[in-house]
């Protein structure tokens, strides 16, 4: 599903030039949970902005769902994102003007979906997030864990092949968090592909394999179990 060669990204400014990431060979295949570790600065962030089309690379190759991506426009990069990837962040990402239904919904206007296929996904997937009884309620009215479930929610409504989650757990306690691992789980089991940067190793051992970044480069991977495909 995803194969990085050689990739390259360099931030320029007029007297510093930093380099984030660094010769990165990677391969994640379908159905495997990448948990990705390191230090702060190591290039995660980076790394997690490429592999979700919100970046292109300073060189290198990347690839996509069998398409080499590296040189895309931001028009062909925001095509692929919205057919293919779902994103949860750390800090929720909702918006706060509009409803827990309306934030949920918002993947689905971007890809033309009518008013009553609207409505049945975002039901549909309200009810397995447990959260359809906060529907008409804003974030703002939200716990931080329920809010993460919107985030979650809305990240899978439009059924992404892939789902990038950037810290997800990391302004929840440890029992919010464990809800979010719990069904970040439950979605991999069901086929979807999870790429998730952590700072925690118990949560990135929810993973079948962790890999480690320093100084923009790969230096380990541990691979656990066989993952679901």
């Amino acid at each position: 599903m995803i194969k990085t060669q050689d990739l390259t990204k360099i931030y320029m400014t007029e007297e510093v030039e930093t380099t984030a990431l660094n010769n990165v060979n990677l391969e994640i295949e379908k159905g495997e949970f990448v948990s990705i570790m390191g230090p702060s600065g190591c290039g995660k962030s980076t790394l997690l902005n490429i592999l979700g089309l919100l970046d292109n690379p300073s060189g290198g190759e990347y690839h996509f769902t069998g398409e080499e991506v590296s040189k895309y426009s931001e028009r062909q990069r925001a095509k692929l994102r919205k057919e293919n990837i779902g994103f949860v962040f750390q800090s929720f990402n909702l918006i706060d003007e509009l409803t827990v239904f309306e934030n949920v919904e918002l993947p689905l206007l971007y890809l033309g979906y009518s008013s009553g296929d609207r409505k049945k996904k975002v039901n549909e997937v309200l009810e397995n997030m447990e959260i359809m009884h906060r529907v008409n309620h804003f974030p703002q009215q939200l716990s931080g864990g329920q809010q993460q479930r919107v985030a979650v929610a809305r990240a899978i409504v439009s059924n992404p092949k892939i789902i990038l989650a950037d810290e997800p757990t990391g302004n929840l306690d440890s029992e919010r968090g464990d809800e979010v691992m719990s069904l970040l789980t439950d979605l991999n089991e069901n086929g979807t592909t999870i790429v998730m940067v952590t700072h925690s190793p118990t949560y990135a051992e929810y993973g079948n394999r962790i890999v480690h970044l320093f100084d923009g480069h790969v230096v380990t991977e541990n691979f656990k179990e066989k993952f679901h495909v």
